[in-house]
């Protein structure tokens, strides 16, 4: 297996308009890093363990200064059908309908979701506000018989598991 080692001594670099290649600010590097990830995890990526899909959230919405809600729509053998960033909001906060996401869930024929959201202020622990969405989550997508399989919130490279912790 590779390592990727990375050194803030030699620049990562990025192309610009013109052509010409130009030292990456943080966003430019987050933003391909995200690409990457895409490419990697496409529709049809099986999620095998709670470890890859830790991994591929933290990719997704680590680095966002504000909060935003996203949902990996599932298959029955839990492959990727979609993720979707279905929700922006504030540093602290992203208003979350449960009925957008059961929309959505029907639309793409979701057998199971795995819902997720980054609390920008680096701490991973669940809000009272966080156990109470995922419980109506669970309820309203159970009524189209959509399992949740699992809640991550992703704080920079920590994540906290609902599954992992019993509270799903």
């Amino acid at each position: 297996m590779s390592q990727l080692t990375l050194s803030l001594d030699t620049p990562l670099m990025v192309r610009d308009g013109r052509g010409r290649y130009r030292p990456a600010d943080a966003d430019q590097i987050l933003e391909a890093a995200r690409k990457v990830i895409e490419q990697k995890m496409q529709r049809g990526a099986e999620f095998t363990s709670p470890v890859v899909v830790k991994k591929y959230l933290r990719t997704k919405l680590a680095g966002f200064e504000h909060e935003v809600f996203a949902v990996l729509f599932l298959d029955t053998r839990h492959r990727l059908i979609d993720y979707v960033e279905m929700f922006h909001g504030t540093i602290d906060s992203a208003e979350v309908h449960p009925r957008e996401v059961v929309k959505q869930a029907l639309r793409l024929n979701a057998a199971a979701v795995v819902v997720s959201h980054n609390h920008p202020s680096g701490s991973p622990e669940p809000s009272a506000a966080d156990r109470a969405l995922t419980q109506r989550l669970r309820e309203a997508l159970g009524l189209v018989d959509v399992r949740v399989l699992d809640h991550i919130i992703v704080a920079g490279n920590a994540t906290a598991s609902f599954a992992e912790r019993g509270l799903i």
